[in-house]
């Protein structure tokens, strides 16, 4: 099996790690496309122009899924790809985990707070997902100024300053938070002890990795087989050139996987 995924940049890493976890044997494509990056900034159409390149340069290498993770190119290039490489290729886009988190604060009650791109929160995209998955849930939208282009960097101090100013606009307590960009998975831990304040432990985050991860090798015909043989190979691309995991990836846990079973398959 062989599983490709796209982004602008590293925040395809928490999917790529969710996949090679539940499948050790899959080979996996990450094609990225720091070239091009950052995407956010970037007009509806010529976002689907560059997620459509990351699209062929990683369906070359025939996959069996592709995995959009990237926020902002599944809200504005899922159409294109799919119509482009469908039904050949199951193309599987990246929504932030409203519904489940939605359903959790109506069974435990207390708001949930969204952490997206400025561009994304108050978007109407954002505002759809509320209204169809909310279920009349207290929705907070916090804009995270820099904090995807502080993870893409990997400067400790400019994500925890980012991480810092995300907590001070979350509301106070809050025991439920939504990840709405891929990159924020990547410092799951650092948003969650921010956002402790004077309780035990600090709030429940939704991801979508791991969704997306079991719903791409569903549409690859496979399913979870964690204890397969660690076999797996990785291939990455940057703006559809082959290319090594870039150093930035390192400083979290996921690249670091990535890095360390490829080099023990090498």
């Amino acid at each position: 099996m062989k599983i490709a995924l796209l982004d602008s940049g590293i925040g395809l890493l928490a999917a790529a790690a969710a996949v090679r976890r539940a499948r050790p044997d899959a080979d996996l494509v990450l094609s990225c496309d720091p070239d091009g990056m950052p995407w956010g900034p970037r007009e509806a159409e010529d976002i689907t122009a560059h997620a459509l390149q990351c699209a062929r340069a990683a369906a070359a290498h025939q996959p069996d899924a592709l995995i959009v993770a990237c926020n902002t190119a599944s809200v504005h290039s899922l159409p294109a790809l799919r119509a482009e490489l469908e039904p050949a290729l199951p193309v599987i886009g990246t929504v932030p985990a409203v519904k489940p988190a939605a359903a959790a604060a109506a069974r435990t009650g207390g708001p949930v707070a969204i952490w997206a791109t400025p561009a994304t929160t108050g978007s109407p995209y954002q505002r759809r997902l509320i209204e169809e998955f909310g279920h009349g849930a207290d929705i907070t939208g916090v804009p995270c100024h820099g904090l995807a282009d502080a993870i893409e960097s990997g400067d400790e101090r400019r994500i925890d300053a980012a991480v810092a100013a995300a907590a001070q606009r979350t509301p106070q307590g809050v025991p439920t938070v939504v990840l709405g960009c891929t990159h924020y998975e990547l410092v799951g831990a650092r948003i969650r002890e921010a956002l402790r304040g004077s309780r035990t432990e600090g709030p429940v985050l939704h991801g979508s990795a791991e969704a997306v991860a079991a719903q791409a090798l569903r549409r690859a015909g496979g399913g979870p087989r964690p204890d397969a043989a660690p076999t797996g190979s990785l291939t990455v691309l940057h703006s559809g050139k082959a290319a090594a995991l870039p150093r930035e990836a390192l400083v979290y846990a996921e690249g670091r996987l990535l890095a360390a079973e490829s080099a023990a398959r090498g």
